[in-house]
């Protein structure tokens, strides 16, 4: 019923990082895929390239988001 005063305690073992996620890789890819034609657009001397430099801005904010969830997911204690 009552606490015996006797307490067990697991030793602390390094957590492993956890994998990226499938969708923060595609994100990933998607930015460096856009950088690249962003690249080539420019070089082409087409203004195309400012299409693709928002496209990698946005992939990149859509990586590291998903990134920071699954780190956040990660740490959380449910219980």
């Amino acid at each position: 019923m009552g606490d015996t005063g006797g307490r067990t305690t697991t030793p602390s073992v390094p957590q492993e990082p956890t994998p990226m996620p499938r969708l923060a890789f595609y994100a990933l890819a998607v930015c460096v895929l856009s950088v690249a034609a962003a690249v080539v657009s420019f070089v082409q001397g087409s203004w195309l390239g400012i299409v693709w430099v928002l496209l990698a801005g946005i992939s990149s904010n859509m990586a590291w988001y998903y990134v920071r969830r699954s780190r956040d997911r990660g740490r959380s204690v449910t219980g």
